[in-house]
């Protein structure tokens, strides 16, 4: 008489790394397939990501960073740039995944905008790309550069720091099906940042401009956009999927710009899904290597 089998270990709680150089926050499965890594917004952290750091952990290390300088992740050690921030992903990845298991990037708005950089210049450690509410250039909408920054820097400017204006940030962001526990959780997030971080992200997400590489990108690539996203709308992400080959669009209903918090379950199934099918893909590429 056989037995029914034993279920999965169930994954670790989240705990928070430092080292020299990162500061992040992890959630191990005992037996992981691999590394899903968590790039947070503009205005976020590494607590922007609670419900993937819980939901996408029972069979592999998720790790939520924070962006240099951001939260407890020592200052960048040259000027902020993309091409920085790139190598800059690569150097944690190596540092922070498990080794010689596939590497899953993700990432959301700003941080969805590094991942496009990352994954065109340093795509050797990337099974799969995910893409969450970004763009491929910053003023697709003809929004002035200068116009922009000087208007995200004037509270910074007056003497406030990023905690005193979260609230009229995030309401401006967030969709209308928005929880309370989720908002709170981002106004967290973004109570982490000094206003000399912000401002360093700020004067490099002006100058974002992917178009010209997402062409060469051939990591197996998701976009997922929220159908009520003004910030970074539909648009953008079918942008995005037009140039990367074979790239896959999902629009998530209901949804603003906080998109991972606003529909987590979505969010997690559709992320599952994409690595699942990727790991597929391995192992069908290594049944067929002789």
């Amino acid at each position: 008489m056989s037995s029914a089998p034993l279920p999965p270990p169930a994954p670790t709680a989240a705990v928070d790394r430092e080292s020299s150089r990162w500061a992040w926050r992890e959630s191990r499965s005992p037996e992981p397939h691999g590394t899903i890594v968590l790039l947070h917004g503009l205005g976020g952290s590494r607590i922007s990501w609670e419900p993937q750091l819980a939901g996408l952990s029972s069979d592999h290390l998720v790790v939520a960073w924070d962006l240099p300088g951001y939260g407890a992740a020592p200052p960048p050690d040259a000027p902020l740039t993309f091409a920085w921030l790139a190598a800059a992903v690569a150097a944690f990845v190596d540092e922070a995944a498990v080794p010689d298991r596939p590497v899953h990037l993700v990432g959301i708005s700003f941080g969805g905008m590094i991942a496009q950089y990352a994954a065109a210049a340093h795509p050797a450690p990337f099974a799969s790309l995910t893409l969450l509410a970004t763009s491929p250039k910053f003023g697709l909408d003809g929004t002035l550069p200068d116009e922009w920054r000087a208007a995200r820097l004037a509270p910074l400017d007056a003497g406030q720091e990023p905690v005193d204006f979260a609230d009229a940030v995030l309401g401006h962001l967030a969709g209308p099906a928005i929880t309370a526990e989720a908002l709170n959780g981002q106004r967290a997030a973004m109570a982490r940042i000094t206003g000399a971080a912000l401002r360093r992200s700020i004067d490099c997400l002006i100058t974002h401009d992917s178009r010209a590489l997402l062409a060469s990108i051939r990591t197996p690539t998701l976009c997922l956009v929220g159908a009520l996203d003004d910030e970074t709308p539909i648009a953008y992400s079918e942008a995005i999927a037009g140039s990367i080959r074979d790239a896959e669009l999902v629009v998530i209903p209901g949804a603003g710009h906080l998109l991972n918090v606003e529909a987590p379950e979505a969010v997690n199934i559709a992320i599952t899904a994409h690595v699942a099918r990727r790991r597929v893909d391995v192992d069908t590429e290594n049944r067929s290597t002789p």
